[in-house]
């Protein structure tokens, strides 16, 4: 198997480089890649004292980010390495004060790890949720190097609990200590007789709870709602944006507020969206210079200000559980008491099981049974409040998964 896989990692860095001529995204990964032993090089002093943070993408990034601050904060003359697996995390927070070098991950040949582990050399490394990377771990294993894994979920169809998984629960093994955020999770990694493992909950927890204490302003969107009732469309992807053409184009109310913010802010996409609406549409690249009161439908393309956003929302829906992309962060209007409808694909979700159970967040399967609920929270401001309520608490009770994990990292 470990042959197999190293073969599979050869080939893999061989056609992304062809790939990357076809695929910008692809291409960014693979430059990114290339550069990252450099930088390294240039920053990195053999006396240097280094925590490595992994994390795949921006979701991931977010979900250890109240672990990575407080690390920060408590161990000031570390170096912190950051690395990414995707462009979609590194390209948007390349620039986080939470870490002193932000890299792509190398792909995980022996050689590679080899190499990044000498020159990093970290007191402690965090990997968040997933993205396991077999000769990276073995590597830290080798030279005695502590590493823990936080936030994580397992469900029995994964490689870990099959068959032909052995290289990869070898892998989990190499954790000194596995966070999970529940106790299914835990009970699947011992029955691989894994069981340095602890419940300690979901980070995003803690960290949209911080956003709580931040300063949520955003003078725009006060403007443009103009004390009207407003509903939240947050990382919205097309299959999500066609259930509402009909229902904002349909709307007579004026005292009612759209705010679509699109996963994918390609201009293309959102001008065929604005081409379907009846509705004075305005985006924020545009707002400086437009009354905004006086139109009913802003669209964010823009990113990292959706958060902000729904300290706003009256209403939230949150994408991408319509289609199969994987639904999106339910916690953060949830934090700011807001009542949350999400699409019917939400298995690989346990936040989202619970929160359904907990009677906050809604799920709809079709058009017909999301302009039902639209309607109902529209015109039932006590069932929007008792709703957003029961969301507020459920991440009030879920919260200090940060309290658990630097206890045991202090040690």
């Amino acid at each position: 198997m470990k042959l197999l896989y190293n073969i599979a990692l050869f080939s893999t860095g061989f056609f992304l480089k062809i790939l990357a001529s076809f695929n910008k995204k692809i291409k960014m990964g693979v430059e990114g890649r290339s550069k990252t032993f450099a930088i390294l090089e240039e920053h990195i002093n053999t006396n240097d004292h280094i925590f490595w943070f992994h994390c795949a993408s921006l979701g991931e990034y977010e979900q250890g980010l109240p672990i990575f601050k407080q690390l920060r904060k408590e161990n000031p003359d570390h170096k912190i390495v950051l690395t990414f697996f995707s462009p979609s995390g590194y390209e948007i927070r390349k620039n986080t004060d939470v870490a002193d070098m932000v890299v792509y991950l190398p792909l995980d040949t022996k050689a590679n790890a080899k190499r990044f582990i000498q020159l990093v050399n970290p007191e402690l490394t965090i990997f968040v949720k997933y993205d396991i990377w077999p000769n990276y771990l073995n590597e830290l294993k080798k030279n005695n190097l502590r590493a823990i894994l936080i936030s994580a979920t397992f469900r029995k169809e994964q490689s870990y609990f099959r068959f032909y998984g052995r290289m990869m629960r070898n892998a989990l093994r190499t954790f000194e200590h596995i966070f999970v955020q529940n106790e299914n999770s835990k009970h699947l990694l011992h029955t691989i007789n894994l069981n340095n493992v602890t419940v300690a909950g979901d980070t995003r927890y803690d960290r949209v709870s911080d956003q709580l204490l931040q300063d949520n302003t955003l003078p725009f969107i006060e403007q443009f709602k103009d004390g009207k009732l407003g509903v939240v469309i947050g990382s919205s992807w097309p299959e999500d944006e066609s259930l509402f053409i009909n229902y904002i184009n349909r709307s007579e109310s004026k005292n009612i507020k759209f705010i679509i913010a699109p996963h994918n802010i390609k201009s293309h996409q959102i001008e065929n969206f604005i081409g379907q609406l009846n509705k004075k549409t305005v985006l924020f690249s545009e707002k400086d210079n437009k009354n905004l009161p006086e139109f009913d439908v802003f669209i964010v393309d823009t990113i990292g200000i959706l958060s902000k956003i729904y300290s706003y929302a009256d209403i939230a829906y949150v994408g991408g559980a319509m289609g199969s992309t994987g639904l999106h962060n339910i916690l953060e209007p949830a934090a700011f008491g807001v009542p949350v409808i999400i699409g019917k694909n939400y298995k690989k979700f346990p936040e989202a099981f619970q929160m359904i159970d907990n009677g906050g967040v809604i799920s709809i399967k079709n058009q017909q049974e999301l302009y039902q609920i639209l309607d109902k929270l529209i015109e039932n401001p006590q069932k929007r409040k008792e709703l957003g309520q029961l969301n507020a608490l459920f991440i009030k009770k879920n919260k200090d998964a940060v309290i658990q994990i630097m206890k045991f990292i202090r040690k």
